[in-house]
């Protein structure tokens, strides 16, 4: 019986992450590179599209600031 509640335990568990995988790689966003100057816009790159594993890239990286200047990835 024991056997069976853990089975039917991992299946469920199995289920779950699957479908948070797929849900995962459907997610797109539209994304750019932008540079900002003692908090005025002074360059953006071209808004391109990322999904899955790349967009969670983009969205975990932190702003880097060299002096006045801060470039950071912004996506809608």
């Amino acid at each position: 019986m024991k056997k069976k509640v853990f089975i039917f335990a991992a299946f469920l568990l199995l289920a779950a992450g699957i479908t948070s995988c797929e849900e995962l790689l459907n997610n797109c966003k539209i994304c750019s590179l932008n540079t900002y100057e003692n908090g005025v816009l002074i360059n953006s790159a071209q808004e391109a599209e990322y999904c899955g594993a790349e967009l969670v890239t983009i969205e975990a990286t932190p702003p880097t600031t060299v002096g006045s200047t801060t470039t950071q990835w912004e996506c809608d």
